[in-house]
């Protein structure tokens, strides 16, 4: 099947070159072209507009920063879209937004299969990153292959929009975790402890998490370069906070979490590294929390 991609930020790009390793027929687009330069060098081709690369493929899967865009983008393609042919998103959307935009695809005759992912950048560019999608079990089959190109713990979590909300709780729990390992890693440094070792006994620990090893050793390095910023943190949560009250959840974790990172914005800004919540608190007690040894990237 020839796959268009468009939208080839870190998650983006990194998915679209798996596709293109893997041998798919692979059309990309991104407002900003230079983005597209080296999936072209393996292979991709470069289409001059959204719309141009809606008319030439199959299918169209969309990575894109917010669900006002996402609409802009499928408002612009359907008109050239073949009837039958199927978009698959990839963005966090509100499970609302999932279904709205899912009717309109379905009044130009697209089926539209949700397909957040989770596990970080890093696991994207390998192809192991998770994919929880949401949709038809056939939509499900016919793109499968393509997940597998993508990533290697693939969940059909149940119809459209049941992947928003488990994409939401999967981020909330992260988001958690990183505040929570932050105030670890200080308690620890405070303690007198080496960081170095006090890391590793978590990592070896009952209190070990997945964000303790990875976002927690980038707080160590003081690069906090996971490759997710602040304000995309605060749209999740806000997604979060919003199933918490429709559900009748008190989320008073995730209430907290999302206090600091507002306090994390205003300090650092919207385009800042998420882990920058670590640097809240070295900042305030004038401590930092470097460690030698540690990566400024996740490979």
């Amino acid at each position: 099947m020839h796959y268009g991609y468009i939208g080839l930020g870190n998650l983006g790009a990194a998915c679209a070159g798996c596709l293109v390793r893997a041998g798919f027929d692979v059309t990309v687009y991104d407002l900003n072209p230079a983005l597209a330069a080296p999936l072209v060098a393996q292979g991709a081709v470069l289409a001059s507009s959204a719309e141009a690369l809606a008319g030439a493929v199959d299918h169209v899967i969309t990575c894109l920063p917010s669900p006002a865009i996402s609409e802009r983008v499928l408002r612009a393609i359907l008109p050239v879209m073949t009837p039958g042919s199927s978009w698959v998103e990839m963005s966090t959307l509100g499970r609302d937004e999932v279904l709205s935009l899912a009717a309109v695809a379905a009044e130009a005759g697209v089926r539209m299969m949700e397909l957040p992912v989770t596990g970080g950048v890093h696991l994207a560019h390998q192809g192991k990153i998770t994919m929880l999608a949401g949709g038809d079990r056939d939509l499900f089959d016919l793109h499968h292959g393509a997940m597998q190109a993508m990533g290697d713990r693939i969940f059909h979590i149940g119809p459209l929009g049941s992947s928003s909300i488990i994409k939401v709780i999967t981020n909330m729990l992260a988001f958690i975790h990183l505040k929570a390992t932050s105030e670890a890693l200080m308690l620890a440094k405070r303690g007198g402890l080496d960081l170095g070792q006090a890391w590793h006994a978590i990592a070896a620990s009952s209190g070990n998490s997945f964000v303790h090893e990875t976002e927690g050793a980038l707080i160590l390095n003081g690069s906090y370069d996971i490759a997710f910023n602040i304000d995309l943190v605060l749209k999740d949560l806000g997604f979060a906070l919003g199933f918490g009250r429709e559900f009748g959840v008190p989320l008073d974790l995730a209430s907290m979490t999302h206090q600091t990172y507002v306090a994390a914005k205003a300090a650092y800004g919207g385009d800042a590294q998420s882990p920058m919540i670590a640097k809240l608190l070295e900042d305030l007690l004038s401590t930092d929390l470097r460690a030698p040894g540690f990566p400024a990237r996740l490979e």
